[in-house]
C-alpha cells in the first residue's frame, strides 16, 4: 500500500461545504484530501455579489470562497484536481475504501461527498446547438456581450430574479420567463425583480425553442402552461437577443449511484449527522436532500460531516492499526509557534505574520496596484527561477497606452525579475531566431505583451505565451502565474500531465478569447499558459473580446471562456472552463 496515498478523510469536491470539511477535518490533524474536478470554489464562483454571508458584508463569490481555500490549505488540507471515477471497499485492507481517479486511486477512512450541483438544461429547441453562441448560463461571465440588446431569462427561483435585474445593467430589454405563477425564491429578491421597469415578466409561461439567423437568435417560441397557446416573439427592434437560463441544478452524484441512497431526483439522503446510507461516507452541500441551498448551508453541511468523519476515521484507525501521517508544521501552526515565541511575558500574543509577504518585501507605493496585490507579487517575485523581458506591441489607443503603463510598473516592482522592451505596430509572430517578423495571415495583434527569455546565448526566445490586451479584472493572476510558470519553477502538474504534456511534437496554438469580467476564464487560460511554459510546441494566446470585436464576430462568441485550438492544421472551437487534464484531452482528440 503506498502511504503517500493514504489519508484519513477524503473530501470530493472543492466548493464551500468540501473546503470547510477539508479546513475542519485538518484543523483537528487529521490528514485529508480535497479532491476537485475542475476548479475550487464551486458554483458561487461566478457569483457578482454575495451580501448574505454572515459576518462579511458584501463580497463577491471567487474572493470568499478564495479565502476559504487558504483557511483549508494553511490548517494543512491537500488539495488537487482529479476526476472521481468510482469509491469501493477496500478488498485488501479492511477498514479503508478506495477512491478511484483518472489520475490514480486513493486510500481512506471516511469519504465526503461535496460534489455540488451544475447549471440544469431545460430541453428548449436550440438550447446545446446555441450554446455559447446565444445561449448562457452565467450573468457575470456572458452578461456585456448582450449590451443593447434583448436578453430573454428562463426560471423563476432566485437566480432568475437575481440575475434578471443584472442583466438590464447590459440588456435594452429583459423578458423573464416563470413557468410557475409566481417566482419560487424570497419575496424581497421577486420583488426587485418585478419592480424593475426594463423586465417584462410572463407567468405560467415556458420557452419552446429558439431560431437564429445569420448574426444571432433572432426567433424564440413560447408557451403557456395552461393553454398551450404559443407566442412567437422577436425584439422590437429586428436584432438578435441572447437567452440565459437559471432553472435550478442538476445534482452531481452520477458517480455514487449505486453506491449510496439517491432520492428519486438524483439528490444523496443523509441524516442530520451528514451520514449517507453507506458507513464511512457522508454529504454536504448542495448535493444533499435539503430545503435550502445557500452558501451558509453548505459551510454547515461541510463543518458537520467533517466532524463526524472525524470520528469514524479515529475510530477505524484504533480499530485497524492503520494511522496516516498526521498533518503537521501548517502554516497556521508556525504562525501560532512564531506568534508564542514573539509574546513578551504578560502580554497578548502577537499578530500572526502575513503570509503573503516576502521575507524582503519592497516598501514602495505604487498607483497600479494596491499593497495587497504588491505583496502577492513579491512572493511571486521572489521564487521565479530566472529574469523574463516582457515584449510589447502597442498602438495609438488609449488601451496601448494603459498596457503600457501597466507593465513599466509591474516591471518597476520586479526588483530586476521582469524588462521589457517595445515593438513596432504590426503583425508580428516569433520568427524561432529570438527576432520577430511581420505576418499579415495572422489575425489580430496590438496592443499586446509576450513573455519572453533569454537563452544561454542571450538571445530572446519566446516561451508561447501572450496577452492581447491589459491583463486586468480576472485575468491580472493567470497572467502573474504565466510569468511564474515561463520563469520556473511553475505550478505543479498532476499525474501524467507533465507526460501527456512532452507528447505534444506538433505545432499547436490555444487562443482563448476572454471577458475581465468573467470568473470561469483564469482557470482556462492558465491551464493554456501551464501547457505551453512546459512545451516550445504549444502557444497560448489569450485575448481580451472587449478589444478585439472581429475575433468575437469571426468565432461567433456570446460566451466565454471561448477556446479556438488549432493542431496539425486541424481546428475546433470549444466553451467553457477547462483545467489542465481537460485542455489535454481537447489537444490529443484534434
Amino acid at each position: 500500500m503506498d502511504d503517500s496515498k493514504l489519508y484519513d478523510a477524503i473530501v470530493i469536491g472543492g466548493g464551500p461545504a468540501g473546503l470547510t470539511a477539508g479546513m475542519y477535518l485538518a484543523r483537528a490533524r487529521y490528514r485529508t484530501l480535497v479532491i476537485e474536478k475542475e476548479d475550487f470554489g464551486g458554483q458561487i464562483t461566478i457569483t457578482a455579489e454575495v451580501v448574505n454571508y454572515p459576518g462579511v458584508p458584501r463580497t463577491n463569490g471567487h474572493a470568499l470562497t478564495k479565502a476559504m481555500r487558504q483557511q483549508a490549505q494553511d490548517f494543512g488540507a491537500e488539495l488537487t484536481v482529479g476526476d472521481v471515477t468510482g469509491i469501493e471497499e477496500d478488498p485488501d485492507r479492511s477498514g479503508l475504501k478506495i477512491v478511484h481517479t483518472k489520475r490514480g486511486d486513493y486510500r481512506c477512512f471516511a469519504v465526503i461527498l461535496a460534489m455540488g450541483a451544475a447549471p440544469r438544461k431545460i430541453g428548449f429547441d436550440g438550447e446545446l446547438e446555441y450554446a455559447g453562441r446565444g445561449v448562457a448560463y452565467c450573468a457575470t461571465c456572458d452578461g456585456e456581450f448582450f449590451t443593447g440588446k434583448d436578453v430573454i431569462v428562463v426560471g423563476g427561483g432566485f437566480a432568475a430574479a437575481e440575475e434578471s435585474v443584472f442583466l438590464t445593467r447590459f440588456a435594452r430589454k429583459v423578458t423573464l420567463l416563470v413557468r410557475e405563477d409566481d417566482f419560487t425564491c424570497d419575496a424581497m429578491v421577486a420583488q426587485k425583480a418585478k419592480d424593475n421597469p426594463n423586465i417584462e415578466i410572463h407567468y405560467g409561461t415556458e420557452l419552446v425553442g429558439v431560431q437564429a439567423g445569420e448574426q444571432g437568435l433572432d426567433r424564440a417560441v413560447w408557451r403557456s402552461v395552461a393553454t398551450g397557446t404559443q407566442t412567437v416573439w422577436q425584439p422590437d427592434d429586428g436584432g438578435t437577443f441572447g437567452v440565459f437560463v437559471f432553472a435550478g441544478y442538476v445534482p452531481q452524484t452520477a458517480v455514487v449511484k449505486g453506491v449510496v441512497d439517491l432520492d428519486p431526483q438524483g439528490y444523496v439522503i443523509a441524516d442530520e449527522h451528514m451520514q449517507t446510507s453507506r458507513p464511512g461516507i457522508f454529504a454536504a452541500g448542495d448535493l444533499r436532500v435539503k430545503d435550502l441551498r445557500q452558501v451558509v448551508t453548505a459551510t454547515a453541511d461541510g463543518a458537520i460531516a467533517a466532524v463526524n468523519a472525524e470520528r469514524y476515521a479515529a475510530a477505524k484507525s484504533l480499530e485497524t492499526g492503520i494511522v496516516p501521517k498526521r498533518v503537521d508544521h501548517s502554516v497556521y501552526e508556525q504562525e501560532e509557534q512564531q506568534a508564542a515565541r514573539n509574546k513578551p511575558a504578560g502580554t497578548t500574543p502577537a499578530p500572526a505574520p502575513d503570509r503573503s509577504q516576502s521575507e524582503d518585501p519592497q516598501n514602495t507605493v505604487s498607483a497600479v496596484f494596491n499593497d495587497d496585490v504588491i505583496k502577492q507579487l513579491n512572493v511571486v517575485f521572489s521564487r521565479m527561477a530566472r529574469p523574463l523581458t516582457l515584449q510589447l506591441q502597442l498602438d495609438e489607443t488609449k488601451t496601448s497606452s494603459d498596457l503600457k503603463a501597466f507593465i513599466t510598473e509591474l516591471v518597476r516592482l520586479s526588483d530586476g525579475k521582469l524588462d521589457m522592451i517595445e515593438d513596432k505596430v504590426g503583425k508580428i509572430a516569433p520568427n524561432g531566431r529570438g527576432e520577430f517578423d511581420v505576418n499579415d495571415s495572422l489575425p489580430f495583434a496590438a496592443p499586446l505583451v509576450s513573455i519572453m527569455v533569454r537563452d544561454d546565448a542571450g538571445m530572446l526566445v519566446p516561451t508561447g505565451l501572450t496577452f492581447h490586451g491589459v491583463p486586468t479584472g480576472h485575468e491580472f493572476h493567470s497572467f502573474v502565474l504565466g510569468l511564474y510558470n515561463a520563469a520556473g519553477p511553475g505550478q505543479p502538474l498532476i499525474g501524467d500531465e507533465a507526460e501527456r504534456i512532452d507528447a505534444i511534437h506538433d505545432p499547436t496554438e490555444i487562443m482563448i478569447l476572454v471577458s475581465l469580467t468573467c470568473t470561469m476564464c483564469p482557470e482556462t487560460v492558465r491551464a493554456s499558459q501551464r501547457i505551453a511554459a512546459a512545451n516550445p510546441n504549444v502557444r497560448a494566446e489569450a485575448y481580451d473580446v472587449a478589444h478585439f470585436p472581429e475575433l468575437k464576430e469571426k468565432y461567433d462568441v456570446m460566451s466565454v471562456p471561448c477556446i479556438v485550438l488549432n493542431r496539425g492544421g486541424r481546428q475546433t472551437v470549444e466553451f467553457g472552463k477547462k483545467n489542465v487534464s481537460q485542455m489535454l484531452d481537447l489537444i490529443d482528440a484534434l
